[in-house]
């Protein structure tokens, strides 16, 4: 047993009861009361590893299997560290997270170049691996839940319906660049349920074939179209810009060209709308584990420096949002279809990415329910006077889409039943 390291938790754990079976088997409890959780560890230099560095180290133990669980779940035990990592008592965890903060100018710094290794790491996995997990249209970004208890296919149609509000699409025909544009999923909605032409610009070569077979599939090629181009290329003006979970792989260095470069694509009455994962606590690094795993390159932003950003452009903000426990309830469903799920995920790679992955879940989740993480949704303009005064007419879209969606329900089912008659 690592004498240092349970000198340290003894300390750290104040908020719930965490016992550890060490790797020359014996067992200490720190802290008092619930939740209680457990683990075990099964090589002593697992010890040493949460003694320096445990914002890194824990996830690679757990990963490689010298870390695990014992009678509890892997989110109930990563809930009680998070929560106790709060309070900021664990010296290994205080040093590497400043060191991360001087570094993060350079581990964030995202030219052309590395943007795209950086994208390939995540979002050219293979396609089926986020089939298993997402909702039909592959919404990878937190959705919207008006009522609370929407399914995850309705809540993330409800997504786009929302930023399709915000971006006042009041008339067919609208230029829209869509920086980030997934599989495709918003675009193909802009273009097909508000008469929108879109443009969509990825880094990712398996969204890029998804997102095109899907637009000739909805026979909506003439209207939409996908391209392999890094946003900061990017010299046409539009009438609409949109972003959705793209301002959190920019970089801290970044942020002023990125939202330079919406200033220079919106036309002179042009609106733009930016959906991203904010902090609410203020400016501070990538989990170490997160940035060598997940999202290289990748910074979740504080909105005092986005607005700061924003500010030295000349845009103005129109309309903000902020979005808290809707992230926290779009990954829970993230992580039961992984679940539900896992046998099939672990034959397309291996035991070692799917406990990677549902880490990765879980952190994330956590993280937007105890860590001060949420979203934000940013309405942006170059004039004054390029949105109404007041917001009603954000509603009054969002009703005609509800109202439309309704209808177009209503026809389906009228459809298959007569289709049943007819059989």
């Amino acid at each position: 047993m690592n004498i240092l390291l349970d000198q340290v938790l003894k300390r750290f754990i104040r908020q719930g009861r965490l016992d550890i079976r060490y790797a020359d088997g014996k067992v200490r409890s720190y802290g008092r009361g619930t939740p209680h959780v457990a683990l075990e560890i099964l090589q002593q230099k697992v010890e040493n590893d949460l003694l320096l560095n445990p914002g890194l180290l824990f996830g690679e133990a757990y990963m490689d299997g010298t870390l695990r669980p014992v009678n509890c779940s892997l989110y109930d035990l990563v809930d009680v560290f998070m929560v106790n990592a709060m309070q900021g008592t664990h010296p290994g965890a205080v040093v590497t997270s400043k060191l991360r903060e001087l570094r993060r100018v350079w581990t964030q710094y995202n030219p052309a170049s590395r943007a795209r290794r950086n994208v390939a790491h995540h979002y050219d996995l293979n396609g089926r691996l986020y089939s298993l997990f997402l909702d039909r249209d592959r919404q990878y970004s937190c959705a919207y839940f008006p009522r609370g208890d929407e399914t995850l296919d309705e809540a993330q149609e409800a997504k786009k319906h929302h930023i399709a509000a915000k971006l006042k699409l009041d008339r067919p025909g609208l230029e829209v660049l869509d920086i980030g544009s997934g599989w495709g999923g918003l675009a193909l909605t802009l273009a097909r349920d508000y008469g929108a032409r879109v443009t969509g610009v990825t880094l990712s070569t398996e969204q890029l074939a998804e997102s095109r077979a899907r637009a000739e599939a909805e026979g909506l090629s003439d209207r939409v179209r996908f391209e392999l181009v890094d946003y900061r290329s990017i010299v046409k003006r539009f009438d609409r810009v949109v972003s959705v979970g793209m301002f959190e792989h920019v970089g801290v260095g970044h942020f002023e060209t990125y939202f330079a470069k919406i200033r220079d694509c919106l036309t002179e009455d042009g609106v733009a709308l930016v959906h991203s994962i904010g902090r609410s606590e203020g400016p501070g690094a990538t989990n170490a584990w997160l940035d060598k795993y997940i999202f290289p390159g990748g910074y979740s932003p504080a909105m005092s420096e986005t607005f700061a950003a924003i500010e030295r452009t000349g845009l103005w903000v129109t309309d903000c949002e902020v979005l808290r426990l809707h992230y926290a309830k779009t990954i829970t469903h993230w992580r039961k279809r992984f679940a539900a799920n896992r046998t099939v995920i672990a034959s397309l790679y291996d035991e070692r990415f799917c406990r990677m992955f549902e880490l990765y879940l879980v952190g994330a989740e956590v993280a937007f329910r105890r860590q001060g993480h949420m979203n934000f949704q940013i309405q942006l303009t170059r004039r004054i006077d390029a949105v109404p005064f007041t917001r009603d007419y954000m509603f009054d879209a969002e009703r005609a889409a509800h109202s439309m969606a309704h209808g177009r329900v209503e026809a389906e089912q009228l459809e298959e039943r007569e289709r049943i008659d007819a059989d």
